[in-house]
């Protein structure tokens, strides 16, 4: 039977598994060339949604706190991976945002005052090569500031991660994700603006993909995704997010048809390690001391019994 922490595990590694659809979607349903439009219809329908279904706006110190998160998670994330989606190809923005979890880990250690593992880094290390092996061809191309962008948007959205943790524990995960996609939305809408102008006539296609995109790729992955920041420790939900190129792999497989080859099934495979090294713990197979009763070594004095 699975653990509390087992079944933790399994529902935010949903969160990382919708977001590999993503570009599925995208490329299937979605006008081409508008990314911060995608992410503004993205995030902040979705919170609008949540922030109706919570009704509770931010208080005291979560006013600049929630401003914070929104834009690391969010508005900063998004605008980042933009640039690194329009300078570089595919596979190297998904190569330099796996480092995060290295990131996420070595910002627990200033922040939070987590313990930095050898495991963790290796499991780290492991990972970013196994999505290297799934996604980058030979042919991919390094651009300075594309480059640059997919580490700052892995640094961003790592240190939202981090600042989750630290500061979530006294708001339930589906108001953080409300005021978090509220804001980000928000801090997203001029860029969209002076960068692509108004969003065009949308068709039905376009309409689906947004919604699908809005309702169960943000709205329900993020509140998984809070969630299992508050509950885990704090490089679990990171490392879970490898997971995302290998979905999108597998849907490029199984829906349009594309080859997998040898060494991109050898780094799925790394990937999949790399998560299970630092998410499953190793049980001691010894069995509990039993506490015998105390043993009487003063000298023996032997009492005949009655004959019976």
């Amino acid at each position: 039977m699975l653990s509390k922490m087992s079944w933790t595990l399994l529902i935010t590694a949903l969160a990382p598994m919708v977001w590999g659809s993503t570009y599925l979607v995208t490329e299937a349903l979605l006008p081409p060339g508008l990314p911060l439009t995608a992410g503004v219809l993205r995030a902040l329908p979705a919170g609008l949604l949540l922030l109706l279904v919570v009704r509770r706006l931010p208080h005291g110190s979560w006013w600049w706190k929630a401003l914070v998160l929104g834009g690391l998670n969010i508005g900063v994330f998004f605008a980042l991976l933009f640039v690194a989606a329009y300078r570089l190809p595919g596979g190297v923005a998904a190569t330099v945002g796996a480092v995060q979890p290295l990131i996420v880990a070595g910002l627990a250690t200033w922040v939070l005052k987590d313990r930095l593992s050898l495991k963790v880094v290796l499991a780290g290390i492991t990972g970013a090569a196994g999505v290297a092996l799934l996604v980058l061809s030979s042919q991919a191309r390094l651009d300075t500031v594309g480059v640059l962008a997919a580490l700052g948007g892995a640094v961003s959205m790592a240190a939202g991660v981090v600042l989750a943790k630290k500061w979530g524990k006294a708001e339930k995960p589906l108001t953080m994700t409300a005021w978090q996609l509220v804001a980000g939305g928000l801090l997203l809408v001029p860029l969209m603006l002076i960068v692509e102008g108004q969003p065009p006539a949308l068709t039905m296609t376009n309409l689906g993909g947004y919604l699908y995109l809005s309702i169960l790729g943000t709205a329900v992955a993020y509140v998984l995704w809070f969630r299992g920041i508050q509950r885990l420790p704090v490089t679990a939900p990171s490392f879970l997010g490898l997971l995302s190129p290998v979905v999108a792999a597998l849907l490029g497989w199984l829906v349009l048809g594309e080859q997998l080859s040898l060494l991109q099934g050898v780094g799925g495979l790394l990937v999949l390690g790399s998560i299970l090294a630092v998410n499953v713990r190793r049980r001691s197979g010894r069995q509990p001391a039993v506490a015998l009763p105390a043993v009487d070594r003063s000298p023996e004095i032997c009492i005949p019994t009655p004959l019976r």
